[in-house]
């Protein structure tokens, strides 16, 4: 009897674990959540970047191109329908324990909810830095990796140190996001404004309105600007579109004649790290590591 009884105890045992919840902070509030949920969709970029940095398995991930950084995240992973649209039946068929959206699925949050357990957790607006700590945090309640996330989290305190360090005193900078021919500068309210604010780097036009995406600029504005720095993202390189690449566009005697490009110092960003995942821990690892080596670089042939 004793035998039987332990026997029908193991038998529920994983229906048990998942029974258990968490409470963790998402883009829309608190929520409660499956505690180490075993089949995991991801339809977000930003969430499969810290999640796969954080040692946890995703079994579904939208189907797309992956970036570079990302391939090992989604190799093997099912594909379930794509960032904006999803395949419900794929995912009825696949009964996951927890459902990760947020960003450009975020929409379909409702309907993926009727599937299985869906947590919000788009990264979006002003507060880039504090939001990706809240997502790493709650990752780690939810799958049990609170060591692993406290590590990811001291990993991206140095790198913002080390930045914040390389750009002292280094001078301003422009953020502009080329998209075939045309350009965009943000500032330090706008998506990409947390590089300016999380490292102090001085804005080169205080004054850009703070869009979505963007304002757009011409060249002659730029050269009018004269910016010691300009921080560059190629939407087009980002999406895999074919087009102009923006050192092709910036490549013309105004951009070149300001500070910044006679000095040699225009970086450009890993594209789909900052416009596609833009919030994941080792998206901002890769962004932080790459723009101190740049500043580093610009001083040492200053």
């Amino acid at each position: 009897m004793k035998t039987a009884f332990v026997a029908a105890f193991l038998s529920f045992a994983p229906i048990a674990a998942l029974c258990q919840t968490v409470t963790v902070e998402t883009y829309a509030g608190p929520a409660e959540v499956p505690q180490r949920p075993e089949t995991v969709v991801a339809l977000d970029l930003a969430a499969i970047d810290t999640l796969h940095t954080l040692g946890i398995a995703i079994d579904g991930v939208p189907a797309l191109v992956s970036p570079a950084y990302l391939s090992a995240a989604m190799e093997g992973a099912s594909p379930v329908g794509s960032l904006f649209e999803p395949d419900f039946e794929a995912l009825a068929a696949m009964a996951p324990d927890l459902i990760v959206a947020g960003g450009r699925s975020q929409p379909q949050i409702a309907s993926l909810s009727r599937i299985a357990p869906t947590i919000d957790m788009t990264i979006w607006g002003d507060n880039l830095i504090g939001q990706a700590r809240e997502r790493v945090r709650a990752y780690g309640a939810i799958f049990d990796h609170r060591a692993e996330a406290d590590a990811l989290l001291a990993k991206l305190d140095a790198a913002l140190v080390r930045a914040r360090e390389a750009i002292d005193g280094k001078g301003d900078a422009l953020i502009l996001l080329s998209n075939g021919g045309t350009v965009s500068a943000y500032g330090d309210d706008s998506r990409f404004g947390w590089l300016h604010r999380a490292l102090d780097l001085p804005e080169a036009y205080p004054d850009i309105t703070a869009e979505t995406h963007g304002e757009s600029v011409s060249f002659e504005f730029i050269a009018e600007t004269d910016p010691d720095w300009l921080i560059v993202i190629d939407r087009g390189a980002a999406i895999g579109q074919e087009g102009e690449a923006a050192a092709v566009t910036l490549d013309n005697p105004l951009v070149m004649g300001t500070k910044a490009g006679r000095a040699g110092q225009i970086v450009y960003l890993d594209s789909a790290a900052t416009y596609l995942a833009g919030g994941g821990i080792q998206s901002m690892q890769i962004l932080l590591d790459q723009i101190a080596q740049a500043f580093q670089d610009g001083a040492s042939k200053g």
